[in-house]
C-alpha cells in the first residue's frame, strides 16, 4: 500500500456515519497528478475506489504530502486551500462537508 493509500485508508476510519445519513456523494482526489480515490458517501456508509470516478461532484487536488497532513489533523484543509496547496474542482460546497464527515 503506498502512503497515499494508507492517507486515504486513515480518512475512511475516520468517518461519521451520523452525519452521512440520507447522503448520496462522490468525493474525488487527485494526488501528485497521477494518482485517484474516490469517496464514496451513500446514506451512512463510505467506500473508497481507486482510480478516476467520473460522477465525483467535487474532486480535491493536491500533492501526497498535502493530503497526509489534513489527515493527520496537522495541516487545516481550509489554511491549505487558501494558501494554493488544496484545489477544488466541481461543487466546492460539498468540499465544506468533508470536516463534518471525516472529523479530526
Amino acid at each position: 500500500m503506498t502512503s497515499v493509500a494508507d492517507s486515504i485508508q486513515s480518512m475512511k476510519a475516520k468517518f461519521n456515519p451520523s452525519a452521512a445519513a440520507g447522503l448520496d456523494l462522490v468525493f474525488g482526489f487527485k494526488i501528485d497528478d497521477n494518482t485517484h480515490y474516490s469517496l464514496i458517501v451513500k446514506d451512512g456508509t463510505c467506500d473508497v475506489k481507486e482510480g478516476e470516478n467520473p460522477d465525483a461532484q467535487v474532486t480535491l487536488v493536491m500533492d501526497s504530502e498535502t493530503l497526509k497532513g489534513i489527515v493527520s489533523g496537522e495541516t487545516d484543509g481550509m489554511q491549505a486551500f487558501m494558501s494554493g496547496k488544496l484545489r477544488a474542482e466541481g461543487d466546492m460546497m460539498l468540499a465544506m462537508k468533508l470536516s463534518e464527515l471525516f472529523p479530526a
